[in-house]
C-alpha cells in the first residue's frame, strides 16, 4: 500500500475530515480494505529534533507474512522509506544523528536469504544504517541473537545483551548427551552484556563481507567485550549520559513471567566490573531513562506490571525515580493522578511529559512531584511519546476513532494541539464512510459506575433499536476508548461498517478508573466484570438504544475469557464469536506465560483456592450454554494455552451446541506469522454474525 505525506496541523487534520467522512455518499469500508493496512510500532525521534524514524509493519499477502521496515523523516524530503528487507525492528539514532542502529534477521552479504529476506537459520543482529540512506552492515556476524541493545552517550560503543552462548565443542557434547531431549528449566542459560566498538565493527564488516565460517566455532567474537553476566536475561539497556555507567532491567530466560524477583534493575560500570542491584519489589519495571546529571533514573510500572508498594497486586501504571547512589530510595512520581500512566520522556530541559489515560481519552500530562498536569492537546488518544534531547522539538502518535494513527511532530509542549502530521499511512479511511463513536456510562449492579464505548454504524449515530455486538477488550489491564483500531484483534469500525452497534464495555479490571476499579477484579476473576457488562447491555436494551432481540458477543484473549463465561450466565445473545480464551483456570495456570498475575486473580495457586478456581470457571458452567459459537486459536499459543480451545470445543460438541473451531497453524497469542489467519478470522467472525441474526440489519 503506498502512502501520503500530510503536512496538515493535527486540529484542521481532525477537525477537517471528520465531517467530510460522515457524508452519506462515501462507500464503507471492505474486509480487504480494512485488514490491508500500515501500523506504526515504534517512533524515535532525532536527537537534535530535526528527523524521525518510524518502525511499521504491513501484510504481505503473496509471501504470507509481515513485513517490517524503517521510514526516516525530515522537514525538507518529507517522508522515504530508509529500509527493504521486511525485518527491521527497533530503531536506535546514534547520539551524532548521524546513523540509525536496528535489529533484524536479514541475511548476511553473501548468505542465502528466505522469500522474505532473512537468513535461512535466522539470527536477529544488531544492524547500522546512516541517516541519509546506503546499505546496512552488521554490527557483528556470529550467530548471537541481540535481547536489547543501546549506543553509548558518545556513541562509539554499542551495547547489547545476548543469550550465554556455547561453542562448538559445547553444542557437539549437548547433542551427544541429550540427543533431541528437551531439559525444560535445566538448559536455560542467562545473559552476557557486551560491549562492540563501532568504528572498528563496520569497518570489519566493509572489509569481510562475507560471513566467517569460523567464527561460529567462537564463544563469542573477538571483537565482544564482556561487561556483565547475569542468570536472567537482559531486557532493557540504558547506559548513562556521563558514559560511567549501564543500567539495565531483567526479566526470565524462558520469557514466561512466574517471578516478579525475575524482573528488576541492575547497575554495572560501562568499563566492566561489579554489578549493583538497585529494586526489589514485586513490580516489573520498564522503560528506564536517565536523568541528565546521571544521578537518577526514571522509570514505569505499567498497569497490571505489579505494584512496586507491598505485595503483588495488578494497578495502574504509575512513575518512578530513583537515586543511583547513597540510600537509593525510590520516590513515585504523579501520586495525585488517579488514571494510568503509559510511556514517558524528559524533555532537553529535565521535564517529564507522560501519557496517561482517564476513562476513554489518553493526554499528554506534564509530571512534577506529586502532581500531573494535563497539556492542550487534542481529543483522542496519544501514544509513542519522545524529546529531542536539544531543542523543545516532540514526536508522537494520535488516534481517535475516526482518525487513522499517525506521527506528529510538536515544534514544543505550548504547541501540541498544533503538531504537524508526517506520515499519512491508510488513506483508504479518508475516502471511506467511517463510523462515529461516543462513551456510554450505566450502573453496575453493586451500583458502581462504569463506561464503555458506542461505536456507530456510519451516518446512524443516535439512532434507536440497533443490533448490537458487545466487543470485548482483552488485557484485562486495557480499555476502549476513542483511539483508532483496524486489524484482526480489533475490528469494531469493520463490524459497525456491517450495520452494527458496537458496544465495547470498560468492565472492572479495565485502566484509566483508578486502583479500586482495577482491585475490583480480585477473586472475582470473570463474575464481576461480567455482571458490569451484562447490566451495561441491560441500559442499553432498556434507553432503547440497542435492540434486545438481536445481539451479539465476542472477544479475544480476555476478551475471550469474558465471551466464554457470558454465554453460561445468559441466553440472550443470538450468536457468539470467541478466541484465545480459557474455559478453566487450574490447567491455564500451569500453561500460561503470564502466571504471577493468575494467582493474584484468583486467590492463590489452585490447591490453595479450589472453590474459587472452579466457581470462576467457564467450564463448570457449560450445562446452561446454549449459544452457537464460534471458536478461534493458534495452536502455539502459551499465552492461553491451545488446549483451552480444544477442551471448549468438546464441552460444545458434547452438548450439541451449534460451533466452528479454526485453528491457526504456527501462530502464537498475537497471531503475528500469517496475515491470512487473522483475514480469516474476521472473515468467518463475521459470516457468523450475519448467519445467526438472520441476516436482518436493523
Amino acid at each position: 500500500m503506498r502512502m501520503r505525506n500530510f503536512s496538515l496541523p493535527l486540529v484542521a487534520l481532525v477537525v477537517g475530515t471528520v465531517s467530510g467522512w460522515a457524508q452519506s455518499s462515501k462507500p464503507v469500508i471492505t474486509l480487504d480494505e480494512f485488514l490491508n493496512t500500515t501500523e506504526i510500532r515504534a517512533t524515535r525521534l532525532a536527537p537534535d529534533g530535526s528527523s524521525a524514524v518510524i518502525a511499521t509493519s504491513e501484510p504481505d499477502w503473496k509471501a504470507g507474512l509481515f513485513r517490517e521496515q524503517l521510514w526516516i523523516w525530515n522537514a525538507a524530503s518529507g517522508l522515504r522509506s530508509l529500509t527493504h528487507s521486511g525485518s527491521e525492528t527497533e530503531p536506535q539514532w546514534s547520539p551524532d544523528g548521524k546513523s540509525i542502529a536496528f535489529l533484524s534477521d536479514r541475511a548476511l552479504p553473501g548468505e542465502e536469504a528466505t522469500e522474505s529476506g532473512s537468513a535461512k537459520d535466522s539470527t536477529s543482529r544488531v544492524w547500522i544504517i546512516s541517516a541519509s540512506g546506503g546499505e546496512a552492515l552488521p554490527l557483528y556476524t556470529a550467530k548471537l541473537d541481540a535481547h536489547s541493545f543501546a549506543w553509548s552517550a558518545d556513541g562509539a560503543t554499542i551495547f547489547l545483551a545476548t543469550t550465554q552462548p556455547l561453542n562448538h565443542d559445547e553444542q557437539e557434547e549437548l547433542k551427544a548427551q541429550w540427543k533431541d531431549v528437551i531439559r525444560y528449566r535445566e538448559a536455560q542459560r542467562g545473559d552476557v552484556l557486551l560491549s562492540f566498538g563501532v568504528d572498528a565493527a563496520l569497518k570489519k564488516a566493509l572489509a569481510t563481507p562475507a560471513p566467517n565460517g569460523k567464527e561460529k566455532d567462537e564463544k563469542l567474537p573477538a571483537e565482544a567485550h564482556i561487561v556483565a553476566e547475569s542468570t536472567c536475561a537482559i531486557e532493557e539497556l540504558a547506559p548513562s549520559p556521563d558514559g560511567r555507567q549501564i543500567a539495565f532491567i531483567t526479566g526470565s530466560t524462558h520469557h514466561r513471567i512466574e517471578r516478579p524477583s525475575d524482573y528488576e534493575i541492575y547497575l554495572v560500570p560501562s568499563a566492566g566490573g561489579s554489578v549493583r542491584q538497585l529494586t526489589r519489589n514485586n513490580a516489573s519495571e520498564s522503560s528506564l531513562h536517565w536523568a541528565a546529571d546521571s544521578r537518577a533514573l526514571y522509570f514505569s510500572v505499567r498497569a497490571a506490571g505489579g505494584a512496586l508498594e507491598g505485595p503483588y497486586r495488578d494497578i495502574e501504571g504509575r512513575l518512578y525515580r530513583i537515586e543511583v547512589n547513597g540510600n537509593q530510595v525510590v520516590e513515585r512520581l504523579g501520586a495525585s493522578f488517579t488514571g494510568s500512566f503509559d510511556s514517558f520522556t524528559l524533555t532537553a530541559s529535565g521535564r517529564l511529559l507522560a501519557l496517561g489515560q482517564v476513562g476513554t481519552e489518553v493526554q499528554v500530562y506534564f509530571v512534577e512531584g506529586q502532581s500531573a498536569t494535563p497539556l492542550r492537546g487534542v481529543a483522542g488518544s496519544y501514544s509513542h511519546i519522545e524529546a529531542a534531547r536539544s531543542g523543545s522539538t516532540l514526536l508522537l502518535t494520535h488516534s481517535s476513532v475516526t482518525e487513522p494513527t499517525q506521527a506528529f511532530v510538536a515544534s514544543d509542549v505550548a504547541h501540541l494541539a498544533e503538531a504537524r502530521a508526517i506520515t499519512g499511512f491508510n488513506p483508504i479511511f479518508h475516502d471511506r464512510a467511517l463510523p462515529e463513536g461516543v462513551p456510554y456510562t450505566w450502573k453496575s449492579d453493586d451500583g458502581s459506575s462504569v463506561e464503555g464505548m458506542l461505536i456507530y454504524p456510519p451516518g446512524r449515530k443516535g439512532e434507536k433499536h440497533l443490533r448490537t455486538l458487545v466487543l470485548i477488550h482483552g488485557g484485562p489491564a486495557d480499555a476502549d476508548g476513542n483511539r483508532f483500531g483496524a486489524n484482526w484483534y480489533d475490528w469494531a469500525t469493520l463490524a459497525a461498517a456491517r450495520g452494527w452497534l458496537v458496544f465495547r464495555p470498560n468492565y472492572r479490571g479495565s485502566t484509566g478508573y483508578g486502583d479500586s476499579f482495577m482491585l475490583g477484579i480480585e477473586k472475582h476473576l470473570v463474575s464481576v466484570p461480567g455482571r458490569d457488562i451484562l447490566t451495561g447491555v441491560d441500559a442499553l436494551v432498556r434507553d432503547g438504544i440497542a435492540d434486545g432481540d438481536h445481539l451479539a458477543v465476542g472477544g479475544y484473549s480476555y476478551g475471550g475469557y469474558m465471551t466464554n463465561w457470558l454465554i453460561t450466565q445468559s441466553s440472550r445473545f443470538r450468536s457468539a464469536v470467541t478466541g484465545a480464551g480459557a474455559v478453566e483456570h487450574a490447567a491455564n495456570w500451569g500453561n500460561d506465560d503470564m502466571t504471577s498475575d493468575d494467582a493474584w486473580y484468583l486467590g492463590g495457586r489452585p490447591w490453595e483456592n479450589a472453590q474459587l478456581y472452579t466457581d470462576e470457571g467457564a467450564l463448570f458452567h457449560f450445562d446452561k450454554v446454549k449459544t452457537p459459537t464460534h471458536l478461534v486459536q493458534g495452536n502455539a499459543d502459551i499465552r492461553v494455552a491451545y488446549l483451552e480451545g480444544v477442551t471448549m470445543e468438546r464441552a460444545l460438541d458434547s452438548l450439541g451446541v451449534p460451533h466452528s473451531f479454526l485453528v491457526f497453524p504456527g501462530e502464537g497469542h498475537g497471531l503475528g506469522k500469517n496475515p491470512w489467519h487473522g483475514y480469516i478470522k474476521v472473515r468467518e467472525e463475521l459470516k457468523w454474525l450475519e448467519k445467526y441474526d438472520n441476516g436482518k440489519a436493523q
